[in-house]
């Protein structure tokens, strides 16, 4: 599949996805305007039909961080249900009837590792300071947060619940791609100050691929 111009990144150069497909219907998606069965990109996830990208879509926030990994690394762009379907055999998604559970980060890891050879490490009780320290090792860090980091001046009931890419880290600020972003200023390329992404941050997150594989 190629990159299209809406996928490129200006800043930090790695390709951009959202895990909606069609990153212009996300607000939409968003708000209850748009349904999942409106999505006419559904094809690109990989889904056998519409039925089973609607399953999927609003659980694969991981994988979709995978996906621009992979596509920043070897320019290689995989369908996030191909990655998905892949990895459930080690774990890293659990039904329980109609409920998915996942991503689960130790298979996710073991995945990573046996079937695409890149090098993963789980991180727990760590602060948005520290992941910084992360990416000196590492080039990504897919991070825990809220989902509401979209709106940052916001506080969240909550830490955790859903995946971004981060990207660049420093003691001052925290750069991410965010798979549910609702434009694209929350979606590439997001900087917060590293307060504010603690806020969202929920200490726990998978270090990805080292330095040397760059």
């Amino acid at each position: 599949m190629p990159f299209n111009q809406r996928s490129f990144s200006p800043s930090s150069g790695v390709p951009y996805f959202s895990q909606w497909e069609d990153p212009d219907c996300a607000a939409g998606i968003i708000a209850g305007d748009i349904q999942l069965s409106d999505i006419s990109l559904w094809p690109r996830s990989g889904a056998a039909d519409q039925q089973e990208f609607i399953e999927w879509a609003n659980h694969v926030c991981g994988m979709c961080c995978l996906k621009m990994v992979l596509a920043a690394i070897s320019g290689n762009v995989v369908p996030v249900l191909k990655l998905t379907y892949q990895s459930l055999s080690y774990g890293a998604y659990i039904r329980e009837g109609d409920n998915i559970k996942g991503l689960i980060y130790a298979p996710f890891v073991e995945y990573v590792r046996n079937e695409l050879g890149l090098e993963a490490q789980v991180k727990v009780d760590i602060s948005a300071h520290e992941i910084a320290g992360q990416l000196e090792e590492h080039r990504f860090f897919i991070a825990s947060v809220h989902p509401s980091v979209r709106i940052p001046e916001s506080t969240p009931p909550r830490r955790g619940g859903h995946l971004v890419l981060v990207t660049r880290a420093d003691e001052q600020s925290v750069t991410f791609h965010n798979p549910s972003g609702h434009d694209l200023s929350t979606q590439q390329d997001v900087t917060l100050p590293v307060e504010t992404f603690e806020r969202f941050f929920a200490g726990r997150g998978i270090s990805l691929v080292a330095k040397a594989q760059q």
